[in-house]
């Protein structure tokens, strides 16, 4: 009982192996893995400009605020613009 069981965890595993495999050839030997790849990267880059405030530099996403437009503004740029304090 115990060799049928182990048989049938290797070929679990094995299955895995192989698909772990292909997924790492087509992702990083084909030119639609380097497409998708480069989506990525881009998705990611601009996550991380969309967290950088011009004035202030980069902030985290929890402190950002959401208008109702649906844009981001830093916390500070937000206080500067509610209150009228402008740094020039």
């Amino acid at each position: 009982m115990t060799e049928i069981i182990t048989e049938g965890v290797l070929f679990v595993v094995l299955l895995a192996t192989v698909a772990t495999l292909f997924y790492y050839a087509v992702l990083y030997g084909t030119s639609a893995g380097m497409r998708v790849r480069q989506t990525r990267n881009r998705k990611r880059l601009d996550r991380a400009a969309e967290l950088a405030c011009p004035i202030h530099g980069p902030q985290r996403s929890d402190n950002l605020v959401r208008l109702t437009s649906g844009d981001s503004i830093c916390p500070e740029c937000y206080k500067e613009t509610v209150h009228g304090y402008l740094d020039r």
